[in-house]
């Protein structure tokens, strides 16, 4: 297999993200299939705050990362927040993501990030198993506060 080139996706790759983001949201969530959705991968590739790399073989998306640049208040740095990551199923366990990750790590060297933070789903194997290979436990928690709790309060 050519080894997959990984770079940061444009408002041009929308056609060719969107089939990912249907995969991803309906490997997480079950259910029926999700259509590709191509308006709304432009919206998440021109999105102000989240950046998105890809990886290709040859001209084919068979992966995707979506990650934050964010300022970590008590050190007064930078850091960046890996907020999800897809690879194609028939490209999985190849190293497609750790390269992926490794991308994110250079690029966060690059800006000075103090680390890169990854909040997987507990019950994601696939995530949890390459996460506990490349990284180190957090003695942080993660919670989930449903915003219509509060408002209701």
């Amino acid at each position: 297999m050519t080894t997959p080139q990984i770079r940061a996706l444009g408002l041009d790759d929308a056609h060719k993200l969107a089939p990912l983001i249907a995969e991803n949201a309906q490997a997480l969530k079950r259910g029926a299939p999700r259509r590709p959705d191509d308006f709304y991968a432009e919206r998440i590739l021109a999105d102000k705050t989240a950046e998105v790399i890809g990886a290709f073989v040859g001209e084919e998306l068979i992966g995707f990362a979506v990650y934050f640049d964010l300022p970590e208040l008590i050190t007064g740095l930078r850091i960046g927040q890996l907020d999800d990551i897809y690879v194609h199923p028939d490209h999985r366990n190849k190293g497609i993501g750790r390269k992926m990750i490794e991308t994110l790590a250079s690029e966060g060297q690059s800006r000075g990030w103090l680390h890169l933070r990854w909040i997987v789903p507990g019950k994601n194997t696939p995530a949890v198993a390459l996460y506990e290979k490349i990284a180190e436990p957090d003695h942080r928690k993660s919670y989930v506060i449903p915003i219509d709790r509060i408002a209701g309060d």
